[in-house]
């Protein structure tokens, strides 16, 4: 029995997770890839990618990992450094204030010369780019760390499922829009390995049939669905 290595992000709930006695990461990516593992009569083991920039992930797959499942979003960029399996989510960003700070922000339409913080290297970027470049915000700015923008900056993107985590024990942080856009969520693979790619497209559609990975979804996300693009939890 072979080893399917994982590059995963520690911690980013729901997706994965570092439980308190220092045990096996938790979290949907987590039951996903161990299902999938199963699927492929192997054995998973799970490997922290640990820079700054999310971005570089992709340079160590084939080598220092067989595949990354890190609550991945697919973009055209992205495509030129990987494979793609199928969504196994479909989500999109969302937005969080910190209402002690800008107590009248319900949306974007009223982040006008506010500063944006978005985590380094996530797809949450593009959206304040935009947002900025539109005259809709005033700045952005990037953290290493999803948490590290309360009392910073005014309001922070990020995809919905991690974000409604990140704000969970934040009192004075609420997200206050979802749906920013449609993301299609994926696990992603060396480009020359289609091989390995076949197979998790395989495993995956089983898990899809058997009612496996719909159970996976509530577990984490609250409800089974692929599309939980506009999801409020």
């Amino acid at each position: 029995m072979g080893t399917l290595r994982v590059g995963v992000a520690l911690p980013d709930p729901p997706f994965t997770g570092m439980p308190s006695d220092g045990g096996r990461p938790a979290g949907l990516d987590i039951d996903l890839m161990t299902a999938i593992a199963d699927r492929l009569a192997r054995r998973v083991e799970f490997i922290a990618f640990d820079g700054d920039d999310f971005e570089a992930v992709f340079e160590g797959l084939g080598s220092h990992y067989d595949c990354v499942a890190a609550g991945t979003t697919v973009t055209p960029e992205r495509e030129q450094r990987a494979s793609f399996a199928p969504p196994y989510l479909i989500s999109g960003q969302a937005l969080a204030v910190d209402t002690a700070r800008v107590p009248h922000v319900r949306s974007i339409d009223d982040l006008t010369g506010l500063t944006v913080g978005v985590r380094r290297g996530s797809t949450a970027g593009t959206v304040a780019d935009r947002l900025v470049a539109e005259g809709k915000a005033g700045a952005v700015r990037r953290y290493d760390r999803p948490d590290a923008w309360v009392g910073d900056c005014d309001a922070f993107i990020a995809l919905g499922p991690a974000l409604t985590e990140l704000v969970k024990p934040l009192s004075t942080v609420d997200v206050v829009q979802q749906g920013l856009s449609t993301e299609h969520i994926a696990i992603a693979v060396a480009t020359d390995d289609t091989q390995l790619l076949s197979r998790i497209t395989v495993a995956q559609a089983e898990l899809e049939d058997a009612g496996t990975l719909q159970q996976i979804r509530r577990r984490w996300l609250g409800n089974p669905y692929a599309d939980q693009s506009l999801a409020v939890h």
